[in-house]
């Protein structure tokens, strides 16, 4: 059982007005505890007055987590307006008033009705009034007061994280630095121990400590090496009342993990290791594989390879795999087995990151000796060159040797080789090869102009083993020689007017060459000797490729000669010079007075006044689409002459069948029977349809002849024969119309529209007798003749 004391302020609400504090004595459910009572005095008798005072601020005191089962009794509060005859009432307002804390409004007993956590709420303010029970009116002013909880030890302590990870170096030294840990208690860390943390290591030694006020965690071993153990479990405990038995204690987890450091050196697992190359390796080509162990991880275990020394060091070369760390050797030159079949070499593996605090552990590199053995291989020949181009001059005659080719086996056996032309290169065959010597030859005639380059391919292969084959590209240059003459670009058509002036231009010529002049072409021009003294034209060389035809005369008449041929001779200057005759065509025109021509004789260049194939194309399509629409135009005029088939304000087209008989009315008697349009003559008949085959030939069923109708038949009747005999009609059934309403009614007709048109006056006393039906009517006309009689 605890005993708490509860300290009380005197305080003063000003002279000569004292306000104290008396203390009682009060046993509350077993627990000793000292009555707070709260004392107000009033006036006193002396000569000092004071008109208005205020109560003073106080402090009560409650223990938290209470666990009676009454009330806990908080103090008291009095008034010295109390005379204790109840006529005083006590108010309580404020954090919890009315229901954590009530009063006895009679005695001013002030008690918690719940228990109390500090850790929720550690001070509740609250104010106090004494009032008049009959007026209600304060006899006090309202004053404030604090009730603070007192903490008791009901928190353990509670770290800021679940689990911690950390992690530090291996090899580290003992006293490094891991983590800090950090736990914190709800209690009153100004009250007693409650809140006094201390931390100790549960699980963990002797690897590491914990400092027990800080929570900081350090190694406490030497040398810890991450390839013996990488990961430690710690398990720290803070316990408040500063460690002392009876605190509450909670616990957390630290997951530390060693990070690697370069301390372990890259180590061969062999120091000797054996490759084998084929000679027909290509370079650049991987042949093996090597791999030094490192214990470390990540750049801590990068390697970098070298060849330091060996007979290969220029014949091989090796790189570093990053992501296995592997060195793969590699052939830097093609290898050959006639040559040199074996290769020694010395390779070392170096770590690219060292750490200069392990190099007392030794170097951190190793080495190991490579020998490769190069292997022979049956080689197919290899030509002299890797390529050969060949020039040859166009004129060359057939079965000339232009070049040869050479290729040799490069194995030991030098076998013989025989040479051959892919034909794929060579189409048409214009070269061939000697098979024992390589000698190329052509076997059909060259033309530069045709063809510029042509591009071969030789094939050599082994006798012996015709699939050990190589190939080879054979450029042929075809070298111009003067073969072509000189020529014009264009055939050459003019015309000369026929009021032309002596000494006159009519067209400039020029010439091209298919061959092909290092110097650049000249050409000369002259009219060919047998038209250069009759001729009516002059030719002048313009020195520059070019060459202008002159009139001779002053007049030229159409019809004496309308066209004339001037023949022209064109040489170049290459070796052999040669020549040809090329022919230009003039035509005698007429022209106006400023040389444009207008017309000529025969079949003239320009038709200005003419008009083309497509004019005339165009005028005969349209002449024709105007000779369809006349066509089509009378033989619709003509359609429309003909009398149509149906005279009607409804012309009904489909199959329907118009049945507009109206009757007689109630009393009609002799209603038409649907019967006679059967025909029954036309059924006895055995009559069928004209527009249409039957599908299926029945016998038609005989019905009895219908009660005479003749009016209805007749008309009928009369209609069949009109349609049978005029061949312009449809068939019948197509579209037949009967508009025979009948004889009419008994009662004629009822419409009123009609009685109006007559002259006398009409007596409608009989439709009274007619039934009910004709009621109505009755009473209309009825009521009418009345009304006129009177």
């Amino acid at each position: 059982m605890r005993t708490y004391h509860c300290f009380w302020l005197l305080f003063w609400a000003g002279q000569p007005h004292q306000s104290f504090l008396t203390l009682l004595s009060k046993r509350t459910s077993g627990f000793p505890e000292k009555e707070k009572v709260l004392v107000l005095s009033g006036n006193s008798k002396k000569d000092f007055s004071r008109s208005k005072r205020s109560w003073m601020w106080n402090q009560f005191f409650l223990l938290e987590e209470y666990t009676g089962t009454d009330y806990q009794y908080v103090g008291k509060l009095h008034s010295d307006q109390d005379k204790g005859d109840g006529s005083l009432k006590y108010i309580l307002s404020g954090d919890g008033a009315g229901d954590l804390f009530i009063i006895n409004e009679n005695t001013g007993d002030i008690q918690a009705t719940k228990r109390l956590d500090r850790e929720e709420k550690p001070v509740y303010i609250l104010r106090a009034q004494a009032v008049n029970r009959r007026t209600g009116r304060p006899v006090e002013p309202e004053s404030e007061f604090i009730i603070k909880i007192h903490d008791i030890n009901d928190n353990e302590p509670m770290f800021t994280k679940d689990v911690y990870n950390a992690s530090i170096p291996e090899m580290s030294d003992v006293g490094t630095f891991v983590v800090q840990v950090t736990a914190t208690d709800a209690d009153d860390p100004t009250y007693g121990n409650s809140a006094k943390v201390v931390y100790s290591i549960l699980q963990g030694q002797p690897y590491f400590s914990v400092e027990s006020e800080t929570g900081i965690i350090k190694t406490a071993l030497l040398n810890m090496d991450r390839e013996n153990r990488e990961q430690y479990q710690v398990v720290i405990q803070a316990k408040d009342m500063g460690g002392q038995m009876g605190g509450l204690s909670g616990t957390t987890t630290v997951n530390i993990t060693l990070t690697d450091v370069n301390d372990n050196p890259p180590r061969f697992p062999q120091s000797t290791y054996q490759f084998r190359a084929p000679e027909s390796t290509p370079p650049d080509s991987p042949i093996g594989r090597i791999k030094a162990n490192d214990a470390d991880v990540d750049e801590n275990a990068e390697i970098e390879y070298s060849i330091t020394e060996g007979d290969g060091y220029d014949m091989f070369g090796i790189i570093t795999d990053k992501d296995t760390q592997e060195g793969i050797i590699t052939v830097k030159k093609a290898l050959d087995f006639e040559n040199k079949n074996l290769y020694i070499l010395k390779v070392e593996a170096t770590n690219t990151h060292v750490d200069p605090r392990f190099l007392y552990l030794g170097p951190f590199k190793d080495s190991a000796t490579i020998r490769i053995q190069v292997e022979d291989v049956d080689e197919p020949p290899v030509f002299s060159r890797p390529a050969y181009i060949i020039e040859v001059k166009e004129d060359v005659p057939m079965n000339s040797i232009i070049g040869t080719v050479t290729a040799q086996d490069p194995d030991a056996a030098k076998n013989p080789v025989k040479y051959s032309v892919d034909r794929h290169t060579d189409m048409d065959r214009v070269f061939n090869i000697n098979s024992g010597n390589g000698s190329i030859f052509t076997s059909k005639p060259l033309d530069r102009e045709t063809l510029l380059w042509h591009n071969i391919t030789v094939i050599a292969a082994e006798i012996n083993n015709p699939k050990q084959s190589s190939r080879v590209p054979v450029f042929i240059k075809v070298l111009d020689v003067n073969d072509n003459a000189p020529e014009f670009p264009m055939f050459y058509e003019t015309f000369v007017c026929e009021n032309a002036k002596a000494e006159q231009l009519i067209q400039i010529l020029s010439a091209v060459d298919k061959d092909d002049s290092f110097s650049g072409h000249q050409f000369s021009f002259s009219l060919a000797p047998e038209a250069a003294s009759s001729s009516n034209f002059t030719l002048q060389d313009n020195r520059d490729n070019t060459a202008g035809i002159f009139t001779r005369k002053t007049r030229y008449n159409r019809h004496e000669m309308s066209t004339y041929l001037l023949p022209v001779v064109i040489s170049d200057n290459d070796y052999p010079i040669q020549s040809s005759t090329e022919t230009v065509t003039i035509r005698v025109c007429a022209c106006d007075h400023r040389g444009k021509m207008l017309s000529c004789n025969a079949e003239a260049l320009i038709h200005p006044t003419g008009l083309s194939t497509g004019a005339l194309v165009a005028i005969l399509l349209c002449i024709i689409i105007l000779l369809v629409t006349v066509v089509l135009f009378a033989a619709l005029r003509r359609q429309r002459k003909k009398e149509p088939l149906i005279i009607s304000k409804e012309d009904i087209r489909d199959n329907i069948v118009s049945y507009n008989d109206e009757g007689g009315g109630e009393e009609d008697t002799q209603a038409f029977d649907i019967g006679t349009l059967r025909n029954p003559e036309a059924i006895e008949d055995n009559k069928l349809r004209r527009d249409i085959a039957p599908e299926t030939l029945f016998v038609p069923r005989r019905t009895a002849a219908a009660r005479d109708n003749t009016d209805v038949r007749d008309f009928i009747n009369q209609r069949l024969k009109e349609n049978d005999t005029d061949p312009t009609a449809p068939p019948y059934d197509s579209l037949a119309t009967y508009a025979y309403e009948g004889n009419g009614s008994v009662a004629e007709s009822l419409s009123s529209l009609e009685s109006v048109t007559t002259d006398g006056d009409q007596d409608y006393d009989y439709l009274s007798d007619w039934g009910p039906r004709f009621k109505k009517l009755a009473d209309m006309y009825g009521t009418m003749d009345s009304d006129k009689d009177s």
